[in-house]
């Protein structure tokens, strides 16, 4: 017996902000299948005036929420189908 390998491609799209005038990061991390599921998740820092200004810090805390935001919805959406096929009510821990 052959056992049938099928793999996808999805592709997530990191896209980073910073605004010097209000101190803040914004990151938008956007998911992209092969079918309907297209996501967007986001996440911002902030620095705090007494902090020293490293630019790399804020990228990671925004980028690393963006793609926890990601995650969050992606897994609202795997519920989502999940309920739509069995008609009954699911809860997916993160």
């Amino acid at each position: 017996m052959t056992t049938r390998i099928t793999s996808r491609r999805w592709r997530v799209d990191v896209f980073v902000d910073e605004h010097e005038d209000d101190r803040t990061t914004h990151a938008e991390a956007r998911l992209h299948t092969n079918d309907k599921t297209h996501l967007v998740g986001r996440g911002s820092a902030h620095r705090n005036p007494a902090d020293t200004q490293v630019a790399e810090i804020g990228d990671e805390l925004a980028v690393a929420r963006a793609l926890s935001d990601l995650a969050h919805q992606l897994l609202h959406a795997a519920a989502s189908d999940i309920e739509a096929l069995t008609h009954e009510r699911v809860h997916l821990p993160s």
